[in-house]
């Protein structure tokens, strides 16, 4: 079962490679990896979930407030989160989708 997490991990890092920090940690990769699975059904293809999960976890930064959740972070940001669907490429669809 070990293997087979950190077989995922490199793959999910390998596709990500451009994306994820020089600098990430464990628990950037494990953020990374979270969002990945929890984004894989959004309606965009892997590189792009990767792209934008990559670019969430570089805006949130180090400094994230551990009292606040990712979705209120999200919400408190759309500026940021606009950003990172532009960068990753991100269809559209889905923030009208989640808005309603």
């Amino acid at each position: 079962m070990g293997k087979a997490v950190s077989l995922a991990v490199l793959a999910s890092l390998s596709i990500a490679s451009s994306v994820t920090p020089a600098r990430a940690d464990a628990a950037d990769v494990n953020w990374i990896m979270r969002c990945v699975s929890d984004n894989k059904k959004e309606g965009a293809t892997p590189k792009v979930v990767d792209a934008w999960c990559g670019c969430m976890n570089e805006e949130m930064g180090t400094v994230f407030p551990t009292r606040t959740t990712r979705a209120a972070w999200k919400k408190s940001h759309p500026a940021e989160v606009a950003a990172c669907d532009k960068e990753s490429g991100w269809p559209t669809l889905r923030r009208r989708r989640r808005s309603r």
